[in-house]
């Protein structure tokens, strides 16, 4: 490959052309020139004029479905997916069937996006069939490949499981990624309790199952520290899909103390409130729910500050047989890879740097991963996008459509992506 970009904007701050207007010459999967009028010589040219370009977005939270639920998203599916959204690296968490719990299906996955556009990264379980009881082989898990330990939809309810998890992680400088609630709490909820859940006769999910948990957790992490003199500079623990306005407090306490641990918030999540399901459509049926307008701006406060590090796509398809029945019997979860960027330009109340900043330098440090820079030399792992660009999601490349943006107008879009070599470009 051989391409010549031209005229686009660089959005990296790590990078010594950061802000300015510049062709990008790249061949042989490097990029090895970036200036000003140059010659294209005989490679492919495109016109890159009113674009961005940033190192390649990392994706930290998608369900693949792939090995059990085909149906519902595929290896090569997710893939295709993800780069329409812009996406390069995405981490897949592990609840397939069988669970990502042995090594055979971790290398299942690794390998099958060896030199593609989009990499895979699975995170393995940490226990066994995800199920909350018996560890797996973490320490082969991790040689294996695995970026990260996490029963992914299943939050860990047994505090001491936890707290070994985290004794036994540390000295490998893994990871662990957990989500929040205590499932006694949310026991057959389906929606945010407040007014809104009142008026409609709905289970209402509270946020003190999030924000107990988190309090467990954090005490934990403190506890497994004080045990132990590690390293600290890399975070321990990821807390993933905050949603409440006292745990954006608990992670910006947290982080006061210096403790090791990082968080991101779903990009659909500041999409809508509570009130919005009243109207019963099962697209907007997600765990964590949709809750209230001051929550909502707890969380947008929090990625300002950087309290809130990372911002994820929380990628969950359903089929029709999950999503297009009764509320209360329907699944939890709406797909988010391809509209992820235009949620986030349309509703985090961030500028486009500190948005990409949530989309490719912190995912990269929280999860290990080598950092990606748009420089001369750099491997070109990158995302060309137009974040003014007005466009109507018409078509999801998923295989299944269980998102309540089908048909609307978004801003921010994505134009391209290339990585390992390959590239695609969209209209």
């Amino acid at each position: 490959m051989k391409l010549l970009v031209r005229s686009v904007r660089v959005i990296d701050k790590k990078s010594p052309f950061n802000g300015q207007v510049k062709d990008i010459l790249i061949e042989d999967g490097k990029i090895r020139k970036i200036g000003d009028s140059l010659d294209a010589g005989d490679a492919q040219v495109i016109d890159g004029s009113g674009q961005c370009v940033s190192a390649g977005w990392v994706d930290m939270r998608v369900q693949g479905r792939d090995p059990g639920f085909e149906h519902k998203e595929d290896l090569h599916s997710v893939r295709e997916t993800a780069a329409h959204g812009g996406f390069t690296e995405i981490v897949l968490l592990p609840n397939t069937q069988p669970v990502v719990d042995t090594k055979d299906t971790l290398n299942y996955i690794r390998h099958s996006s060896f030199g593609g556009l989009v990499t895979l990264h699975p995170a393995a379980a940490l226990t066994k069939k995800a199920d909350g009881v018996d560890f797996t082989e973490m320490m082969d898990l991790h040689q294996a490949g695995a970026i990260a330990f996490t029963d992914g939809e299943n939050p860990v309810q047994n505090a001491d499981l936890l707290l070994k998890t985290i004794l036994y992680l540390r000295p490998l400088n893994a990871l662990l990624i957990n989500r929040p609630e205590d499932r006694q709490l949310t026991l057959y909820g389906q929606m945010h309790e407040g007014v809104a859940s009142t008026l409609v006769g709905m289970k209402g999910m509270p946020a003190l199952a999030e924000e107990m948990m988190l309090i467990r957790d954090l005490k934990l992490l403190e506890y497994a520290l004080e045990k132990n003199t590690y390293d600290t500079s890399a975070p321990v623990l990821h807390v993933s899909l905050l949603s409440t306005v006292r745990a954006v407090e608990l992670i910006r306490e947290a982080k006061a103390k210096g403790l090791p641990v990082s968080a991101d918030i779903a990009a659909h999540q500041l999409a809508f409130e509570d009130k919005d399901l009243i109207g019963f459509d099962t697209n907007l049926k997600v765990n964590p729910p949709f809750r209230s307008p001051e929550d909502n701006a707890a969380l947008r406060q929090g990625l300002a500050d950087g309290t809130i590090d990372a911002i994820v796509s929380d990628h969950n398809p359903h089929d029709e047989e999950s999503k297009n029945l009764e509320f209360d019997h329907a699944d939890f979860g709406i797909t988010g890879l391809e509209t992820a960027f235009a949620l986030s330009v349309m509703h985090s109340g961030l500028v486009v740097d500190d948005i990409v900043e949530k989309l490719t330098v912190q995912p990269r440090r929280i999860l290990r991963l080598p950092e990606v820079s748009v420089a001369e030399s750099a491997a070109a792992n990158l995302t060309f996008f137009d974040p003014n660009a007005e466009w109507v999601f018409g078509r999801s490349y998923s295989k299944s459509k269980n998102t309540p943006f089908l048909g609307q107008t978004l801003r921010g879009k994505v134009r391209g992506v290339i990585n390992n070599g390959k590239q695609e470009w969209f209209q």
